[in-house]
């Protein structure tokens, strides 16, 4: 059987590996810097433990100890030794440079480490000397469990190295200068067993020891990778929404953009929480208009525009356009002006229109200035003969969007502007008395010119105007322009750099609760150099304050049915603890209890199986990750267990509670193997007739006292197995253990040594496992809250980067809903905010509609939208084939073409899913080719020309059923009517987008200029178009009637058709007329 061996996941909790990988990408230096502030708060709560339980042990010899006098130094000791133990932790707080702080983690570690190991020594040397007192010590484990749960050396090796040291000086202490023939004054043992126990005790606790550490390196250095994984992702998120925010806004404003994004995100999670339901695609008919009674419009318009349509090339005219309206955006950018669209030579822009402004006027006639200077210097480059005339009016308008695709913001009511930049004097700023009103005391003006003063519009309401000279005004428009760059200089220095932020946000890793770290930090005053940041996503309310559970039952089931990738270090340590354990019931067996070495030989069997489940499948990586190898079934087996171990929290819980219950197992066979009368009449016997009896004792106290704070420890620090459970059972293991220990083996531990002189063994005994216990739960207390406030952190990362991600999506479809998909991507990714954008095609087919008196008030605009709506739903069955684009709204006129596809769509066949109208259009328009023409098809370009027209069509339908549905509703008739022209044209067309803000994707060439003639030239009720563009629509069947030569501005005299359309409309086929006329004839 074949298993592709797979250690990607168990590779991510890898010590090794994970170590690489904060090299790789170049976090080694921030996650030791962060590994040191968690060593920090480490170190406050070992000064809080240490200092209660030295507190706790003088109280209790004060107190229980008969003799005093012998106590008195022992108390003095322990507390000076206290003292200073917190002083010189409490360097490596007050320490502020990363540098310093490493090495001074090791000073101050070994010299605790030596103190403590120093006094406890030496009060045993000196009682056992001076007052012949035999002592057990009192901080052999005590230290060994400091050193690799506190102590702030970093990394494995060298805590290990400090730990197996001090193990090594106890053992050569008890075996070398004490009489160790009196340290276990009971049981039938000889001294080498003795000295073996102790030696399984301390390699019990150095293994669990290293392997703590090793877990909690790979914890921390994992949850430091996802964190900065999730900060990356999340930038680099955060940079592209906020790039697609900006160019969006750059062409629609945000109170306009924001109502559509937001309804389109909620049919985004409309659809993927239904997914069987259809959304509908149409945006509700809100009109997104708004009115703004106090802004200024700026109208301008290039003169001899017409003359260099006739002489410069497409490619030209178009560069040169873009190179004038760059330099104009650039310039209203500058005056906070929003520049809303240009056709062909007109450009138009309001001031105050996206955020108030009390000096729109003023702005307006500096940015109107400033193009006459800029259009002269653009004259002067290129040595042609251009002008601009400015008109600038202050009033009220209407702005927003009509349609319901490729949106484009717009401005109405805005005829005066208009009209003086029509009347107005080339090189001149034109403006209205309102705006004269608004900046007289800025500007020098002169009456307006003839042609305004002859207006009949003006005449009619009124209106005088003022001319502004652009001279009189240089020296305040680059004082203006020098302040803006100066600004812009400045909030640029003030960002902050990808790096910094990242930094920061690695730095508000949780450090742990604050339960003991604010009393200490207060007490001295030091709570500015351990304060820790904190997101305010981790609020500590959300989680319990002891057993660290998240009150959300949903989040803390998730949390816990995480696969635990490190159970494999958790049944290492578990394994160790319980060999260690059955040596010393055998060490200490008396064959008092039937049938214990058959619970041996199965538990010995039980570990090691469940030791070579979970490290088989590393072993086999380790060997063969370099060359492929085909495993046996039974591996294979293997490997699927230990997964599903490992990604079962059932599993896990019913391993660990079968690991505790084969501990008590052991230890139950270990006390019921002790006859305690017979050792009790024993031991009173050989004192009182004072002969060395014989010893019966089954086991020495220290020894499965030692034990069971090993089995405390696994316990507790057993990964992925809930906390809760955890501590409960390990408070029961301590309860439990005492209780016995204290009631059924009253006199055993009585009798056994203790750590000070007179002083209750039982005190000790209680002393060392409550004081393990209190280490462990507040050590795994830290590391359990890391784990959760970084979960939390991670599932609420997550889920705003679902919330970005809908945002970003939502933006993304409104864009494409603005422009083509082809250009947002090329805007998004590489081109320049003021580079020219452009695309030639050899054809398109170019078509204008426009209704006929259609005056563009607020409540005609409402039926203008609803008419544009209908126009836009119809751009979503042309999505194949030749697709038609919107290109633009220019008041009621719709503008429209097909072939800008860049990938050049092949013909419409009769197997694409596409619309009834296209389908059947195409297949009569064949039938009919097959009558009148031998060829199969015409070529492509002229099948553009086609589904132009079967467009135009579509509107027409559209508008006749509007019409109908208008019957009913109480308006003006003469505000809507069935009327509307349009136009069509095809030839070369140049497509791009010019400017350097409200990026709008439009197209040029002499096709468009034909077009836009044919539809105002045309008849209501009729698509005019030119010659060329009716032979094409005669190759496919279709009927184009003469309608006489019609004059076109710029062309001069044109032959023009009509496309003939019926009363139903429908097109008129040459085919069908010939049949019906045949008929006729038969008849």
């Amino acid at each position: 059987m074949k298993y592709t061996l797979t250690y990607t996941n168990e590779l991510k909790w890898n010590c090794s590996f994970l170590r690489k990988k904060c090299k790789e990408v170049g976090i080694e230096e921030q996650y030791k810097e962060h590994q040191l502030r968690l060593s920090i708060s480490y170190i406050i709560v070992f000064q809080v433990l240490h200092c209660l339980f030295t507190v706790l042990h003088c109280i209790l010899l004060l107190t229980t100890c008969a003799e005093l006098d012998l106590i008195y130094v022992d108390v003095c000791c322990y507390s000076i030794c206290a003292v200073v133990v917190i002083a010189v932790m409490w360097a490596n707080v007050k320490v502020k440079s990363p540098s310093k702080l490493r090495w001074m983690t090791y000073v101050t570690s070994v010299i605790v480490t030596a103190l403590l190991v120093f006094v406890d020594l030496s009060l045993n040397y000196y009682h056992y000397h001076i007052n012949q007192w035999i002592l057990a010590s009192m901080y052999d484990s005590y230290v060994i469990l400091m050193i690799y749960i506190f102590f702030p050396i970093p990394y494995i090796f060298p805590p290990m190295a400090l730990a197996v040291y001090v193990s090594i000086l106890y053992i050569c202490y008890f075996v070398i200068f004490q009489n160790y023939d009196n340290q276990f004054r009971t049981g039938n043992i000889t001294r080498y067993s003795e000295t073996i126990v102790v030696l399984c005790n301390y390699i019990g606790l150095n293994v669990i020891g290293t392997g703590f550490r090793v877990m909690r390196e790979i914890v921390v250095r994992a949850s430091f990778l996802d964190r900065h994984q999730y900060v990356m992702e999340a930038n680099a998120l955060r940079s592209t929404r906020a790039r697609e925010r900006v160019f969006l806004h750059s062409i629609l404003p945000p109170q306009i953009a924001q109502p559509i994004q937001d309804e389109i995100r909620a049919r985004i999670e409309f659809s993927q929480k239904h997914h069987n339901m259809l959304v509908n695609n149409r945006r509700d008919r809100v009109i997104a208009i708004q009115m703004h009674p106090d802004v200024s419009i700026l109208y301008a318009d290039i003169v001899n525009y017409t003359h260099l349509t006739t002489t410069l090339s497409v490619k030209e005219l178009v560069t040169l356009l873009h190179e004038l309206y760059a330099r104009f955006d650039n310039a209203a950018s500058r005056y906070a002006v929003q520049r809303i669209k240009f056709l062909g030579d007109c450009y138009y822009c309001v001031a105050g229109l996206i955020k108030p402004d009390p000096a729109h006027a003023i702005c307006c006639v500096k940015l109107g200035l400033c193009m006459i200077d800029i259009i002269r210097e653009v004259r002067d480059e290129v040595q042609i003969g251009i002008d601009i005339r400015v008109g600038v009016h202050s009033g009220s308008l209407f702005a927003g969007v009509l349609g319901s695709a490729k949106l484009q913001y717009d401005i109405w009511d805005v005829l005066i502007a208009n009209k003086l930049e029509g009347t107005g004097m080339p090189g001149q700023v034109h403006v209205s008395e309102r705006t004269f009103e608004l900046i007289k005391n800025w500007f020098e003006a002169r009456p307006g010119t003839e042609a305004a003063r002859k207006d009949a519009y003006f005449q009619k309401f009124n209106i005088f105007t003022f001319l502004i000279d652009p001279i009189e005004n240089n020296k305040n428009i680059e004082l203006d322009l020098q302040e803006s760059f100066e600004s812009f200089s400045a909030k640029e220095r003030n960002e902050g750099t990808p790096e910094l932020l990242i930094n920061e946000e690695l730095k508000k890793m949780p450090l742990g609760p604050k339960g003991f770290n604010e009393p200490l930090t207060r007490l001295f005053n030091f709570f500015n150099l351990t304060k820790q940041k904190e997101s305010p996503s981790s609020s500590r309310p959300e989680i319990g304050l002891f057993l660290l559970h998240y009150h959300n039952p949903r989040l803390e089931c998730q949390y816990l049915h995480q696969p635990d990738y490190m159970l494999k270090y958790s049944v290492l340590q578990a394994w160790c603890s319980a060999m260690t354990l059955i040596y010393l019931q055998l060490t200490y067996d008396h064959e008092l209890v039937k049938g214990s070495y058959y619970l041996d030989a199965f538990l010995i069997l039980a570990f090691s199986l469940l030791l070579i489940l979970t490290w088989y499948k590393m072993i086999c990586f380790w060997v063969y990750a370099d060359r492929p190898h085909r495993f046996s079934e039974l591996s294979c087996a293997l490997f699927r267990i230990a997964d599903n171990l490992q990604r079962s929290l059932i599993k896990r819980i019913l391993i660990y509670i079968f690991i505790i219950v084969a501990y008590f197992a052991i230890i139950s066979i270990i006390l019921n193997d002790c006859d305690m009368d017979e050792f009790q009449k024993e031991h009173i016997d050989s004192i009182l007739y004072q002969y060395d009896g014989e010893n019966t004792m089954c086991f020495a106290p220290w020894a499965l006292t030692c034990m069971v704070c090993s089995i405390i420890t696994n316990g507790i620090i057993f990964t992925r197995i809930p906390f809760i459970m955890r501590i409960v059972i390990s408070l029961v293991v301590c309860v439990t253990y005492l209780s016995i220990m204290l009631y059924q083996f009253e006199y055993l531990v009585h009798i056994s040594l203790t750590t000070n002189p007179f002083f209750k063994s039982e005190s000790a005994h209680c002393l060392m496992i409550i004081s393990t216990f209190l280490a462990v739960y507040c050590k795994e207390r830290q590391a359990e809250f890391n784990n959760k406030m970084n979960y939390k952190w991670r599932v609420e990362l997550l889920k705003k980067q679902e919330d970005a991600r809908l945002a970003d999506q939502s933006i993304t479809i409104l864009l494409h809903n603005i422009l083509p998909a082809h250009v947002v991507n090329v805007y998004l990714t590489y081109l320049a905010k003021d580079e020219l954008y452009y695309e030639v095609y050899d054809c398109v087919a170019v078509m204008f509609a426009s209704l006929k008196n259609f005056e563009l008030t607020l409540s005609n605009l409402r039926v203008l939208n609803e008419i544009i709506s209908e126009f836009d739903r119809l751009l979503s069955f042309y999505r194949h084939g030749n697709v038609v684009e919107k290109i633009k709204i220019v008041g009621s006129t719709y503008m429209a073409a097909c072939g800008l596809d860049v990938r050049l769509s092949s013909l419409v066949s009769e197997k694409c899913h596409t619309t009834d109208s296209v389908f059947k259009e195409t297949v009569h328009a064949r039938r009919s080719m097959s009558v009148f023409s031998s060829d199969s098809f015409s070529n492509k370009k002229d099948e553009l020309v086609f589904v132009i027209a079967i467009f135009a069509l579509d509107l027409m339908r559209t508008l006749w059923v509007c019409n109908n549905d208008y019957k009913n509703v109480p308006i003006d008739r003469d505000v809507f009517t069935a009327d509307m022209s349009i136009g069509i044209s095809s030839g070369e067309v140049m497509a791009g987008v010019v400017g350097a803000s409200q990026v709008h994707y439009d197209i040029w060439g002499h096709a468009v200029n034909v077009a836009s003639r044919m539809d105002s030239t045309g008849v209501a009720g009729k698509i005019q178009v030119t010659e060329e563009t009716a032979n094409i629509l005669r190759r496919f069947g279709l009927v184009c009637s003469y309608r006489g030569m019609t004059f076109v501005k710029g062309l001069g005299t044109l032959p023009t058709y009509f496309v003939e359309v019926d009363n139903n409309y429908e097109f008129m086929y040459a085919r069908d007329i010939s049949s019906e006329g045949s008929q006729t004839d038969v008849i």
